[in-house]
Parts: structure tokens; sequence; C-alpha cells
């Protein structure tokens, strides 16, 4: 073989090593595994913990690799949706709305908790006020929970407005225990947080939050009236996801859901019952709210 023929080998050899290289995992493998993100709701051990269990299961239904990743905000989230440095994110109503404005993101999923697949928005006062109902609002200091919060700001902003309700002013207490404790010590005197529907008996509201510590709250806070109903958080996907891959992993999730012994572990690791199938209109309320209150929806 003479020097010139030996040289055009070995660069034909480079380039199909280059080329090699250069090409990436097929995507569910253990070289390239689907990122699942979810949003820092708790402590982000405990959602990391969580989380594995859950990719843990749905790997073994569908054989797909999972990398589980709770980053530090709900915007890095969002914005980790138009990357394609996640591929699936369990997203708020909020965080949903934005994700599919900003980066044409998908939902497939709501969950459902406690039965529900909606929840409302909570106005509450202290029991010892004169605060007894939504007219009374007028010109009080009201504390919602985050300017991000759907059922702590947009909804009983919108709610308000349009029932011509105008608060004297407000601020952001910066999340629903927060919120509750604003009230509860008289630094406002009316706050806004969730709300679900689960029975006087089983009382499972922004007020529930903090009663290991205030243990009674439930008696001190009383409800003075609701928002609309909300549709609840999602399973996301990125724009582009393969299609078949987000069938099987979504008759993947149904399945996990509806099994008795998995239905319980889901139920103890992320609070949901269930899933339904779910469409981008079905957020369309969440957009009224938004544009009654004058944030941007484009």
């Amino acid at each position: 073989m003479n020097s010139m023929n030996f040289n055009k080998i070995i660069l034909l050899f480079l380039i199909l090593i280059i080329f090699g290289c250069g090409q990436q995992a097929e995507l569910g493998t253990k070289k390239n595994p689907i990122k699942m993100y979810f949003v820092p709701s708790i402590e982000a051990d405990k959602i990391i913990t969580s989380g594995k269990e859950v990719a843990d299961i749905i790997q073994e239904k569908t054989g797909y690799y999972f990398h589980v990743a709770v980053p530090t905000s709900y915007a890095a989230v969002i914005e980790a949706m138009g990357t394609e440095e996640t591929d699936i994110a369990w997203l708020a109503t909020y965080a949903y709305i934005l994700a599919n404005q900003k980066f044409y993101a998908e939902v497939a999923l709501t969950v459902v908790r406690k039965g529900f697949d909606k929840y409302r928005g909570q106005f509450i006062a202290h029991t010892e006020s004169q605060i007894n109902n939504l007219e009374d609002i007028n010109g009080k200091t009201i504390a919602y929970t985050d300017a991000a919060s759907t059922s702590g700001y947009t909804y009983p902003s919108a709610f308000l407005i349009e029932k011509g309700i105008e608060p004297g002013k407000y601020f952001f207490a910066g999340g629903h225990p927060q919120a509750v404790l604003a009230v509860y010590s008289g630094k406002a005197v009316v706050g806004c947080a969730f709300w679900t529907p689960v029975g006087e008996e089983d009382a499972h509201d922004a007020r529930s939050t903090v009663i290991e510590t205030y243990p009674d709250v439930m008696e001190k806070i009383k409800i003075i009236g609701l928002t609309e109903w909300i549709p609840n958080a999602t399973v996301t996907f990125r724009k582009d996801f393969p299609a078949e891959m987000k069938e099987k992993i979504v008759d993947a999730l149904l399945e996990f859901a509806n099994e008795d012994e998995d239905h319980e572990v889901l139920k103890r690791l992320l609070e949901i019952d269930n899933f339904i199938r779910a469409s981008d209109e079905d957020y369309d309320s969440v957009r009224e709210a938004m544009k009654t209150i004058g944030e941007d929806v484009f």
C-alpha cells in the first residue's frame, strides 16, 4: 500500500471518528436521558428524591431513562423549556402559561388532587375583624402571595377588578403561608391564597400550611370569598418533543396513577391522586385573568 492510499485511509478513519463523536445518543437512553424538571415548590432535596422515584417507575413502564433536576427558580424551569435543557417539566398553572407563551411548551396532563382537577383562590380575614364579605375589602390592606401565583394574586386581583373593589394598598407576602400569617399577625387586613374543595372535616387550604405552628389558625382566620375555578398544575413537554415518546410517557403516567400500589407512591411523593389529559385551551381562563389585571399575554 503506497503512502498516498494509507493517508487517505487514515483521513477517512479520522472523519468517521469525528462524525461518530458528534452524533448524540438516542433520546431516552442512558447516554442521553430524558430531562425532567420539577419546580422548587418545597425543599429541592425532597423533590429530587420524589422525582427520581417517579422517574424510575416511568422507566420500568417505558424503557426510557430519565435525568431529574430541580432548578433554583420557577423562571429557570420555564427558560429551560426553550433551550431543550429540559424535555418535561411539572409546572404550576401560571408557569405553564408563561412557558407556552414564550416557548410554545405543550401541556399533556393536568394533575388531580383530592379528586379535583381544579382549585380556587380564597380571600381570608381575621375572625375578630369587621371584614365579612368582599365589599369590605375596599380601602383595606391586602396581602397577595407572589406576583407569579395564580390563586394568590392573578385570579384574586382580577376578581376584585371585575367587581369594582379597590384595596387601599397591597403587598406580596412571599408565599401562601406568609399571606396567611400576614392576616394572622395583623400586618394585612385581607389575604389571598389557595383553596381546594375537600370538605370542612379535612380542610386543605393555605391555612393548613401553618397549622402545626399555629394550631388555632382555622379558628382565627376565616374565608370571606372565593375566586373562580383555576385549572390545576401540569405535566408539560417542550415544543417538538417526539410525539411517539410523549404518548408513551403520558400513557405510563396514567397507568401509574391507576394502579393501586403505584397510586399510593404517587400520592405519597407528590400529593397527586391522578392525571387527566389536557389541552392548551383548558388554560384560556388563566389568560383572561391575566389580561384583566394588565399582564402581557403574547
